[in-house]
């Protein structure tokens, strides 16, 4: 019987990203940090709930500055990331705080902003309450 000969895997090539983006996403009950490339290529995320956060501490501006530091020094280690923009969409509790988490790990921000989606005429009220 013939041998199959097994092709090894080709080793994934991790290259240097020196500028990137950075998206905030902060809503009441959980905040969650990506880091991107310029093209939008995820180089690293966090999120409170992964930095062991459970219930309402999630939502707390602490949790967000420790999701932000926490994914800002794995893209610094790994890619070599040292500039990025932020991006920051939603009401939550952890927006200014996740900047300065960025800020404090080591990251320089060079633009910060607010994405917030905001309706232009919103969805349908409820109708009125006859009693």
């Amino acid at each position: 019987m013939a041998r199959q000969i097994r092709k090894s895997p080709l080793k994934k090539i991790k290259r240097t990203v020196p500028k990137g983006v950075v998206h905030i996403q902060a809503s009441f009950n959980n905040t969650i940090v990506t880091i991107t490339d310029l093209k939008g290529e995820v180089v690293s995320w966090s999120s409170s709930g992964a930095c062991g956060f459970k219930g309402a501490r999630k939502g707390t501006p602490f949790a967000a500055k420790t999701a932000a530091e926490t994914a800002a020094r794995q893209c610094m280690e790994q890619r070599k990331m040292k500039q990025a923009r932020v991006m920051v969409k939603g009401p939550g509790a952890g927006r200014e705080t996740a900047i300065k988490g960025l800020q404090e790990a080591g990251l320089q921000v060079t633009l910060i902003r607010d994405i917030t989606s905001i309706p232009h005429n919103g969805c349908r009220p409820p109708k009125k309450r006859r009693i």
